[in-house]
């Protein structure tokens, strides 16, 4: 019997010649789809005869309600080895194992600079202004030498950002939770003592902390005016660390001098989003994760995932196997 599987969330078309998929193409039928469902109800009705789905990154939610109503459903991939979106004991109770890929950090941090970039020298508006104006040198940036990068996890992410900003001849904070001096310095970085001592020190403030119940919201309202008022905030990490209501107001009312994002709770982002017209805010289509050795990573490790599926030997398996 053939199998089938689709691909979700493919944006650019490019899941299919990102891997070699005919070493399974004799059991299982693979196509890829290119728009994102806004509802459940179209997702069901494009992807219900599938025994077999790759999810991309955290695009696409799988909650009890959902595999409730996948039950052809048996396997179901996301790229990369975490995926908050996923309920990983509903797949479990419907018995559909959760595999994950391989995924590579640097594509976030090598993006968490290019928001760090645009926003000290005011890329966007600067080389909007030359394309359709004309217009020569309007703004003055912010300097990164000697100024102070603090950074909200050191993780593996929040790591090779610091290095960078040692480039850059920043000094270099960092806080989180369980950090520890021993690991600050491991990567020449200062422990700050407090979220309230990174946040007032920073001159550039990146986030890099895993979603959690203690993270999320952990930048609200009273933590964006103990910011700086010519300091940047940088989000590459998930939207709900930062109080999405609460940054609008930073904006439009001066608290900060910006903030840049490549993530935001909803996504695709609405088009009536405040953030989307919100004043000195950079933001991207979530693209901190979408680069040609990372996609290659995830499609060849989806295509491994599936063969190892076939052959009863299910590898990369996350949460309880079913």
């Amino acid at each position: 019997m053939t199998l089938h599987c689709a691909v979700l969330d493919d944006y650019q078309d490019v899941a299919l010649t990102m891997a070699d998929w005919s070493t399974i193409a004799g059991e299982v039928e693979v196509r890829s789809l290119q728009d994102h469902f806004g509802s459940e109800d179209e997702l069901v009705a494009a992807v219900g005869d599938c025994e077999i789905l790759v999810a991309m990154r955290e695009r696409t939610p799988f909650h009890e309600s959902l595999f409730a109503r996948l039950p052809r459903l048996e396997l179901l991939i996301t790229t990369g080895l975490r995926n908050a979106s996923i309920d990983l004991e509903a797949a479990a109770r419907h018995g559909v194992t959760v595999c994950g890929t391989p995924s590579n950090s640097e594509p976030p941090a090598e993006l968490t600079w290019a928001l760090i970039l645009g926003l000290a020298r005011h890329v966007v508006p600067e080389g909007s202004a030359l394309r359709e104006n004309g217009a020569w040198q309007s703004t003055i940036g912010a300097d990164l030498h000697g100024r102070r990068l603090a950074l909200l996890g050191l993780g593996k992410i929040g790591a090779k950002v610091a290095r960078v900003g040692h480039a850059f001849g920043m000094d270099v904070m960092a806080w989180s939770q369980n950090l520890t001096d021993e690991r600050a310095a491991e990567h020449q970085v200062v422990r700050a003592a407090s979220l309230e001592e990174l946040l007032e020190a920073g001159d550039f403030v990146s986030v890099h902390l895993q979603l959690s119940d203690r993270t999320r919201h952990l930048i609200g309202a009273n933590e964006l005016k103990r910011m700086r008022r010519t300091a940047f905030l940088v989000n590459t990490s998930r939207a709900a660390i930062v109080d999405q209501a609460a940054l609008v107001r930073a904006l439009q009312d001066g608290w900060i001098a910006g903030a840049g994002s490549d993530v935001f709770e909803a996504e695709p982002l609405p088009a009536d989003d405040p953030l989307r017209t919100a004043p000195n805010f950079l933001g991207l289509p979530h693209l901190g994760y979408v680069t040609r050795r990372n996609y290659e990573a995830y499609f060849h490790g989806a295509v491994e995932d599936i063969a190892a599926y076939l052959a009863g030997r299910p590898v990369r398996v996350l949460g309880v196997k079913a």
